[in-house]
């Protein structure tokens, strides 16, 4: 555990999950140092559910299990980033999808960053 800070985030730290052979971000969720124990001890991602307060294994009731591959943290060491293998279906969006990234936002051009404003400009 001394190689997580979950302190930051008063007890939590934010898990990202990764498919292991794709690359493609599935979801994220948090972990507190229990659950985390027990992804290790389990070798599936198990988060710690704010809204319910309680621990929770992602595809414990649908068959669409997280089972690690590898598990890095980030510099500041209070992001986790699991890299898994989907069990069940691999649908792992309680929406029914495999990521629950899919709902694109809009992003204004004027956002740019000022090396491709320049470039432009110059052009």
């Amino acid at each position: 555990m001394e190689w997580v800070n979950f302190e930051k985030m008063d007890g939590l730290a934010p898990g990202i999950v990764q498919d292991a052979r794709t690359g493609q971000v599935l979801m994220l969720g948090f972990l507190n140092p229990v659950s985390y124990a027990k992804t290790l001890e389990t070798g599936f991602v198990t988060f710690w559910s704010r809204t319910r307060q309680k621990l929770w294994m992602k595809g414990e009731t649908s068959g669409n299990r997280l089972r690690v591959v590898s598990v890095h943290t980030d510099c500041d060491n209070d992001t986790l980033l699991f890299q898994v293998e989907v069990e069940g279906d691999g649908l792992v969006c309680h929406e029914g999808t495999v990521s629950c990234f899919t709902k694109l936002l809009p992003v204004s051009t004027s956002n740019q960053d000022p090396i491709s404003q320049k470039e432009e400009s110059s052009g």
